[in-house]
């Protein structure tokens, strides 16, 4: 991989947050700055600052920009358009009412042309109306279908009974009914059933007027959502606790959950550096590595780092299966975690970075063509499907439904982001990782064992994670290494809760 622009020691969170982005990779701010300096061949974007009450932090750009980061020539031509279309809109809505009254003034810069244009749909919309308004006062309001169920049946003339039976059919039809002229036509406009259909007439108008509520086979959203799911006898039903709370999403958050476990066969990373050459996981824990420093550099959410590994593992697992595409090299390597973040970047955070900052952090050893076809390569790659299910996003849900602390919390995430490192447990489950680093971090605290609780929202025993457990464990007893050691270094520092520094336990504590 070609060198990143890094300091000479290991950085990582342990020093203030201010200050830990003036070393190694730096801010975006910051990269424009020295770019103005050191970059003179690159042309900075001009950007949006957005207002913040703090003058003394580093502003993002503007939250609406174009997430390709292209720019698009087109929409300064276009912006003459758009206050054309919102003149139009408003000449509209004024010349309605008073169509007759008055005459139309020329508008838009004098192109009488369009003026004319537009008098013209709004005078046929106005007596199109009008038109409509004086048929259904002409008119009385008939029963409900014309041309539908009983577009069979033989039409006659309507008598006095027959009117006045549509009349009455109407008003216990519809609860809306008054004495003035309806808008809207009913179901059997001007249609009155002969002698021979009367009974076949009747038999329909009365199945017309009932609804069937009766949904025994498939339930519907009312009843689920009234009814959640019964958690057993002696589980914590925390949904049930949470039920009338909108922003714990109790209602649906289970089925969230089994819908994003039933996708994970839909993902599946087998052994695919045995069919690479030249690539070995120690090369893989490097890039990861270096992924996590500029997740942290880049100030992006848990989640985009979690996607953009997921979406390095299956690129390759996936390409090194198709003998006539050309397989990565390990110069390459690095070039594809950087397009792996840009997407994960684009789909996960609300203001993405440039794609000039991500060739930056690459030290310029790769051009902007070169990172967009393998932006392209690897969205062909994976088909395009970027919701992958993810073991943080699992990790959040047990979290919550076990109750357990922040500083917990934060120590099974440790456990889960060192292990993204290890290529020996790629191959696992997502769900059952998350669980796995739960239940590891909870005997390291030593706040119990595996409850029927967790057993229930994760839907896993405590024999089914265990071995995953026991793996994660041995990562975590591997000798740390100055080469991979931002994960370490970012979970020591005081923000994180120092859970890095948590002392480990042993294979026989998780068994017992």
């Amino acid at each position: 991989m070609a060198p990143t622009r890094l300091a000479a020691k290991p950085i990582g969170v342990n020093e203030n947050l201010n200050g830990i982005l003036t070393h190694g990779i730096t801010t975006r701010s910051k990269q424009l700055a020295s770019l103005k300096g050191h970059k003179d061949g690159l042309k900075v974007p001009n950007k949006r600052k957005a207002d913040s009450p703090l003058k003394d932090m580093t502003a993002k750009r503007a939250a609406f920009g174009d997430i390709t980061n292209a720019i698009n020539k087109s929409c300064a031509n276009n912006d003459k358009d758009k206050i054309l279309a919102a003149k139009k809109v408003t000449v509209e809505s004024k010349i309605l009412p008073t169509l007759k009254s008055v005459k139309p003034q020329p508008i838009l810069n004098g192109k009488t042309s369009k003026t004319k244009t537009l008098h013209r749909v709004a005078t046929n919309a106005f007596e199109s109306v009008q038109k409509h308004f004086t048929k259904d006062t002409a008119k009385p309001v008939s029963t409900r279908a014309q041309n539908g169920i009983l577009k069979n049946i033989d039409r006659k003339p309507a008598g006095k009974e027959n009117q006045n039976h549509s009349q009455t059919s109407v008003k216990s039809a519809r609860s809306d009914v008054s004495g003035e002229p309806s808008l809207y036509t009913t179901a059997l406009e001007n249609i009155s059933p002969s002698d021979s259909t009367k009974e076949e007439y009747k038999s329909i108008s009365e199945q017309l007027d009932k609804v069937n509520l009766d949904d025994t086979i498939n339930r519907s959203l009312d009843v689920e959502t009234e009814t959640p799911h019964k958690a057993p006898s002696g589980v914590v039903d925390f949904d049930q606790e949470n039920w009338n709370d909108p922003f714990q999403v109790s209602h649906y958050a289970m089925d969230i959950f089994n819908y994003l476990k039933s996708r994970e066969r839909l993902f599946p990373i087998d052994d695919y550096l045995q069919r690479m050459n030249g690539i070995t996981s120690w090369m893989r824990a490097l890039l990861v590595d270096w992924m996590v420093e500029v997740q942290e550099s880049f100030e992006l959410n848990h989640e985009t780092l979690y996607l953009a590994v997921k979406l390095v593992d299956l690129f390759l697992a996936r390409s090194s299966k198709q003998p006539e595409r050309d397989h990565l090299t390990k110069e390459e390597l690095q070039l594809l975690g950087a397009a792996a973040l840009f997407i994960a970047s684009k789909f996960d955070e609300r203001i993405p970075p440039l794609v000039d900052d991500f060739l930056y952090i690459c030290d310029g050893a790769y051009t902007l063509s070169q990172l967009l076809k393998m932006e392209m390569n690897i969205l062909r790659v994976v088909d395009f499907d970027l919701g992958v299910p993810l073991s943080y996003r699992f990790l959040r849900r047990y979290a919550r439904c076990a109750r357990v602390s922040m500083p917990t919390l934060t120590l099974a995430r440790f456990v889960l982001e060192q292990c993204l490192l290890d290529y020996a447990l790629v191959p696992h489950s997502d769900s059952k990782m998350a669980a796995a680093a739960l239940y590891l971090a909870l005997r390291m605290k030593s706040l119990g064992t595996w409850t029927p609780t967790l057993t229930y929202y994760t839907g896993y025993t405590l024999q089914e994670i265990l071995p995953i457990a026991l793996a994660q464990n041995a990562t975590l007893h591997k000798k740390p290494k100055s080469a991979i050691s931002t994960v370490r270094n970012k979970y020591s520092h005081t923000i994180f809760f120092e859970v890095a520094k948590v002392p480990l336990v042993e294979d026989s504590v998780l068994s017992s």
